[in-house]
C-alpha cells in the first residue's frame, strides 16, 4: 500500500513535467492540462455578463491558474512520495516529536519547503534514495520558476506583434487605398509587408498557443476583427495589372491560408476554407474585442462579410 501511494505521487509529478514540457519547450505542441484550463476559462468568459472585462482577464488569469496547478500538483506528488516513509526515513530537529509530524500535512510541508528551495532543515530525508529526491524536487521548483518567467517574456512580445499587425490593417482599412495606389510598386511592397507580418503571427500562434486566449483590446488592435480586410485586399490585388502586385497578392493569400489553417487545426475546428476559419476566429474574439452595442453590427463582429 505504501508503494502504491509513492507510485501515485511519482505519476503526478511525471504528468506535470510532461505538461510543462509540451507547453513551454515543445514549440508546436500544447500541454493537455494547460490547454484544458485555458480553454475552460476562455469559454467561461462568454457566459459572464461583463464579457469585455471577463475576456480581458481570461488570458492572464489562465496563465496564473496553469502555473498554480503545476506547482501545487508537483508539491502534492512529492508529498505522496514522502508520506509513506515518515517518520522512519526522516530526521527531525530537536524539539520535534517524529510521531507527531508524520502525517500527510507534514509531508506536504516538507514538499513545499523543498520545492520552494527554502531548505529550512527542521524535517529532512535520511535514507539514501529520499536524500537524492529532495534536491531533485528543488531543481524542479527552480526550473518551474525560471520557465514561468520565460513563458511570460515570450507571450507578451507575441501579443504586441499581433496587435501591431491588427493596427496596421486598421490604418489601411480606414484610409481605403485606391486600386491605382495598390496597383503600383508601393502597393506590392505593402502587400509583401503584410504577408511577412502574417507569417510572424502564424509562427506566434504555433509557438505560443496560449496567446490565442488573450483579449486584444479595441477593434483597431484586434487581429480577429481586422483580418478580414487582409483577405479583401488580397482579392483586389490579385486582379491588378502590375505583375509584382499580383505576385505579392498570391504570397499574401498563401500567408492568410497558412494562418487560417493553424487557427482552424488548433482552436476552431471548422474544417472549412480559409475565409470560414477566419470568420470563426472573428466570432470567437469579436463579441469580446470591441463589439459593444454600438459596434455589434460591424461585419467583423458578426462574422459576416
Amino acid at each position: 500500500m505504501d508503494w502504491l501511494v509513492t507510485a501515485t505521487g511519482a505519476a503526478l509529478v511525471l504528468l506535470i513535467l510532461r505538461d510543462v514540457f509540451h507547453t513551454l519547450w515543445h514549440p508546436t505542441r500544447h500541454g493537455g492540462l494547460s490547454r484544458l484550463v485555458m480553454t475552460t476559462l476562455w469559454r467561461l468568459s462568454f457566459a459572464l455578463g461583463t464579457r469585455r472585462t471577463a475576456a480581458g482577464l481570461a488570458g492572464p488569469l489562465a496563465m496564473v491558474s496553469v502555473v498554480a496547478l503545476w506547482a501545487l500538483t508537483v508539491a502534492a506528488g512529492w508529498a505522496l512520495i514522502y508520506w509513506p516513509h515518515m517518520p522512519d526515513a526522516f530526521v527531525y530537529a530537536g524539539g520535534l516529536q517524529p510521531d507527531d509530524h508524520a502525517g500527510l500535512l507534514d509531508a506536504t510541508y516538507v514538499s513545499l519547503v523543498t520545492l520552494s528551495t527554502l531548505g529550512l532543515g527542521d524535517v529532512a530525508p535520511a535514507e539514501g534514495w529520499l536524500r537524492l529526491l529532495a534536491p531533485l524536487e528543488a531543481l524542479v521548483g527552480f526550473a518551474l520558476l525560471t520557465a514561468t518567467v520565460s513563458w511570460i517574456l515570450g507571450i507578451y512580445p507575441a501579443l504586441a506583434r499581433r496587435r501591431a499587425l491588427a493596427l496596421r490593417l486598421s490604418h489601411l482599412s480606414r484610409t481605403h487605398p485606391s486600386k491605382e495606389q495598390i496597383d503600383s510598386p508601393a502597393g506590392a511592397a505593402m502587400l509583401d509587408g503584410l504577408a511577412t507580418a502574417l507569417s510572424v503571427a502564424a509562427v506566434d500562434f504555433l509557438q505560443y498557443a496560449e496567446s490565442y486566449y488573450f483579449h486584444d483590446g479595441d477593434e483597431r488592435t484586434s487581429l480577429a476583427l481586422q483580418i478580414g480586410y487582409a483577405l479583401d485586399i488580397a482579392d483586389e490585388a490579385s486582379e491588378a495589372g502590375h505583375r509584382d502586385v499580383r505576385l505579392a497578392a498570391t504570397v499574401l493569400r498563401s500567408a492568410l491560408e497558412d494562418l487560417a489553417g493553424i487557427l482552424d487545426e488548433r482552436f476552431l475546428h471548422t474544417q472549412g476554407p480559409p475565409r470560414q476559419a477566419l470568420d470563426a476566429f472573428a466570432r470567437d474574439h469579436g463579441r469580446q474585442a470591441g463589439c459593444s452595442r454600438s459596434s455589434g453590427r460591424h461585419p467583423r463582429c458578426t462574422g459576416q462579410r
